[in-house]
């Protein structure tokens, strides 16, 4: 917890840690392995919340509330771009809402830094979020990783937020009839580790194609495979790191 080698944000927060599989792109979560690892080096927070099989990390469902992770980002006196959440889901369907509300009034009270919370789990995210306070240095944002899930995009667009973002990572199919209205970030990436999937340059030129269509900031984060490091991040020969632009009150 704390500063982070993601290209798009400063530092990761994390007051939930455990999550359930849900669709495709969670396969090879690597969030699974890391838990795993940090499990074995004797993180107490970590225990329990994966179980090996076939050789691999898998969730267990099992979900740990860190209440004492909720007075770290009081502790970052410099503003940053924060995470919120890279081990967890903040929307899942066992994290408490009264449990949301206390991130909420972290993020509240630290306004010298944006947080960027993602999930899959759009539906409970405009349950919650629509009873709490519109934060300006709070954007929200799902995940998207191939046309089966394109519904999440719809349901994005319900969530009351200063910035609404999408993460097409990993990118496993087209999403070429993908809606990038009213949206206003995009984050592309492969899928990178042991058993990453395919991604073809085609479906990155569709998502770039739509943001500019649509006024949307695009982000190219990674090819990924199994070095993602050596795959590098140039797209058509260049680096893509648009960041969106703070909304008008």
């Amino acid at each position: 917890m704390g500063d982070t080698s993601i290209e798009w944000t400063d530092a990761t927060w994390n007051p939930v840690a455990g999550c359930t599989i849900l669709t495709a792109g969670c396969s090879n979560c690597y969030a699974m392995r890391m838990a795993r690892r940090l499990e074995a080096m004797g993180a107490g927070k970590y225990a329990g919340l994966t179980r090996k099989s076939g050789g691999r990390a898998k969730w267990t469902g099992k979900i740990y509330l860190d209440q004492k992770a909720l007075s770290i980002p009081g502790t970052w006196s410099k503003p940053r771009r924060v995470f919120v959440n890279s081990m967890s889901d903040l929307f899942h369907s066992d994290v408490p809402a009264d449990f949301i509300a206390d991130v909420w009034r972290v993020m509240a009270e630290t306004p010298r830094h944006t947080y960027q919370i993602l999930t899959k789990r759009p539906d409970r995210m405009i349950e919650i979020v629509s009873n709490l306070a519109k934060l300006s240095n709070v954007w929200l944002g799902t995940s998207v990783e191939d046309s089966r899930v394109l519904y999440r995009i719809d349901e994005l667009r319900k969530v009351p937020a200063a910035i609404r973002f999408i993460s097409f990572e990993p990118l496993i199919g087209s999403v070429v009839d993908a809606s990038l209205k009213d949206i206003h970030w995009a984050i592309v990436g492969g899928e990178s580790g042991p058993n990453s999937r395919f991604m073809d340059p085609a479906w990155v030129d569709e998502i770039e194609s739509a943001c500019r269509g649509a006024g949307t900031a695009f982000f190219f984060k990674q090819w990924g495979g199994s070095n993602k490091k050596a795959a590098g991040r140039i797209l058509n020969g260049r680096l893509y790191d648009e960041m969106p632009a703070p909304l008008m009150p």
